[in-house]
């Protein structure tokens, strides 16, 4: 398959993918064209073992990581910049946007694969059949291992918001 096709069959998944790990499209934008320029000097390496939109979720996956390393340290000054801004009020966005930073933190800290296959499901958009693809087990497993990554998160939700009636 020419590297062309390949670009253009995957590359709504892997964008998706990575929508999903950084929940910001201008990230995976920016990471998923990085993502397809490692992949085709690495093609050469990809053994047709396993399926190719798992290697280049893996690629997309590891580029990403790098990509927060490398942002970690403008964060600091990104954030000393926004609080410097005119305050405006926003106490009900901040409750939400404060709410999902917490559910996200959660997810990041979450074991595989329930991570991954909540991601892929949620954020990728991903089948049950496709995820079970990527990593070799069934589509039940895969059913089976969202709906427990959904139960916990929603169990977690269940101890913030007690946490938030307490205060």
């Amino acid at each position: 398959m020419d590297f062309g096709d390949i670009y253009q069959t995957y590359f709504r998944d892997v964008f998706l993918y990575l929508c999903s790990l950084s929940a910001s499209e201008n990230v995976a934008e920016d990471v998923m064209q990085e993502t397809f320029v490692k992949a085709l000097k690495a093609i050469d390496t990809f053994d047709g073992s396993r399926d190719i939109r798992a290697w280049l979720f893996t690629i997309a996956r590891n580029t990403y990581y790098t990509y927060c390393k490398r942002q970690k340290i403008y964060a600091d000054m990104e954030l000393a910049e926004s609080r410097s801004d005119a305050q405006v009020d926003f106490t009900e966005q901040l409750a939400d946007e404060e709410r999902a930073f917490r559910i996200h933190q959660f997810l990041h800290a979450m074991d595989e694969p329930y991570k991954e296959v909540f991601s892929l499901r949620v954020f990728g958009e991903l089948p049950f059949d496709r995820i079970s693809m990527l990593f070799g087990k069934s589509p039940g497993w895969a059913r089976v291992t969202y709906y427990r990554a959904k139960k916990r998160i929603y169990e977690y939700m269940e101890v913030m918001e007690n946490e938030k009636d307490q205060l």
